[in-house]
């Protein structure tokens, strides 16, 4: 395979996946890790590509990036019903449950459907839909919508997210760098989810692995503020050692 053609199909299987890896590449391509990284340099150059640490990402994402809901939903499927899966496991009967908006977290809500005894605090309409004719009593927080994520945020939302209390926050998030936390493009969401944390009794980071090495506009939480990370198995090597090392569980599916 020639230089060019292995940098375009290394484009195109970003394109697929979201993001890349070094390692992974070097396998796909049958050439050395430093073939892969010079190729990944190369596409940076002309802005292709972002580089990160063990791999890539798209170009386009920048920290002001707000892709909608529909848009989020196309991207890393499986791993986002292993994740909810996982998660779902971790909920007991009684409890009472905060969901964030997010791709994620609506795939844990249609895992938790079927309990009988659950209580969901929940700034997200579309979540709050698919909860509707269940058992599962629902707590929607108020507030202005946001048409790209169908959240609620603003005062309101988070007024009444300070009057509660929850047991889990399962939170979704558009950026995790193991060193600056957890980011997301909308200051107002990113308000909403400080709440959240703050109310939570145990916070529980799910998404899936694209999304560690970003960063986006808002701080949400640093690292520190974490009890447990459910991720998939593509999350780079040095990330997962570094939240260990802090001492927050991780939970690869």
């Amino acid at each position: 395979m020639l230089n060019e053609e292995r940098r375009r199909a290394i484009l195109d299987l970003l394109t697929r996946q979201g993001r890349v890896l070094v390692t992974e590449l070097s396998r796909t391509f049958e050439t050395s890790q430093v073939t892969i990284r010079k190729d990944l340099e190369i596409l940076h150059a002309h802005g292709l590509v972002h580089r990160t640490h063990g791999g890539a990402l798209p170009a386009r994402e920048g920290a002001l990036e707000d892709p909608t809901l529909r848009e989020k939903e196309k991207l890393h499927r499986q791993e986002k019903m292993r994740i909810a899966e996982s998660a779902a496991g971790k909920v007991k009967e009684g409890q009472v449950i905060i969901l964030d908006s997010g791709t994620t977290t609506s795939a844990i809500a249609r895992a938790l459907r079927n309990f009988r005894s659950l209580t969901i605090v929940t700034n997200a309409l579309n979540i709050a839909a698919e909860l509707a004719g269940t058992s599962v009593e629902v707590i929607l927080t108020g507030g202005t919508l946001r048409k790209n994520s169908f959240s609620l945020v603003g005062p309101i939302a988070e007024e009444t997210l300070r009057r509660l209390s929850a047991d889990l926050l399962f939170l979704g998030v558009d950026g995790f760098d193991v060193h600056f936390g957890l980011s997301t493009p909308n200051l107002l969401e990113a308000k909403v989810n400080r709440v959240m944390v703050e109310i939570a009794k145990r916070t529980v980071v799910v998404c899936d692995s694209s999304k560690f090495g970003r960063r986006s506009l808002s701080l949400i939480a640093p690292p520190s503020a974490l009890h447990e990370i459910i991720t998939d198995r593509g999350i780079p090597k040095s990330d997962l050692r570094v939240l260990k090392q802090a001492g927050i569980d991780v939970t690869l599916v």
